[in-house]
C-alpha cells in the first residue's frame, strides 16, 4: 500500500508524520536559531492526501518561520516580549533547488542546508511507482 511505503520513507528522517481525517502532515525543522532569550525556527511542512479511487496523491507544501521570546529590537519586532510567526509558500509550483536559494531573509538568519525538493521528488517517485498519478497543489484547500 502507498501509504505504508511513504511511512517507511519518512521514518528515516528527523521528520513527524501524522493523520487526521485523511489528510497526511509532514513536518521537519529545517533551522533553530536561539539568540539570549528569543527562539526562532524554520519548519517545512507537507500535506497530502492519497485519493484510492482516483489512484492519485494530492500534495503541497510551505515553509513556516516562528519565533518567541524577547527581542533585542533588530528584527522588526521592537523591544520587549514578542511573538512573530510568517509563513512562506513555495511559489505557483513546485519548486527546485535548495530552501537557502529562497529568501534573502533566510539566508541573512539561519546557516543550512537542506533541498526539499528531495522531499517530494521521494514522494512522488513513491506514488508514480505504485501507479498513482501526483498532483501538486498550491494550497491545501483541496487536499
Amino acid at each position: 500500500m502507498l501509504i505504508d511505503r511513504i511511512k517507511e520513507f519518512v521514518a528515516g528522517l528527523p521528520a513527524t508524520l501524522k493523520e487526521k481525517r485523511g489528510v497526511y502532515s509532514l513536518k521537519l525543522t529545517v533551522a533553530e536559531r536561539r539568540v539570549f532569550l528569543s527562539k526562532k525556527k524554520l519548519t517545512y511542512s507537507a500535506k497530502f492526501r492519497v485519493d484510492e479511487d482516483a489512484k492519485e496523491l494530492r500534495f503541497t507544501e510551505v515553509l513556516v518561520e516562528s519565533g518567541s521570546g524577547m527581542s533585542t529590537g533588530d528584527d522588526g519586532i521592537g523591544p520587549g516580549f514578542g511573538f512573530k510567526k510568517e509563513s512562506y509558500r513555495t511559489g505557483s509550483g513546485p519548486r527546485n533547488g535548495t530552501i537557502t536559494e529562497q529568501s534573502k531573509l533566510f539566508g541573512t538568519k539561519y546557516n543550512y542546508t537542506f533541498d526539499f525538493s528531495k522531499i517530494r521528488g521521494a514522494i512522488e517517485k513513491l506514488a508514480t511507482d505504485a501507479g498513482y498519478a501526483f498532483k501538486y497543489q498550491i494550497t491545501s484547500r483541496n487536499l
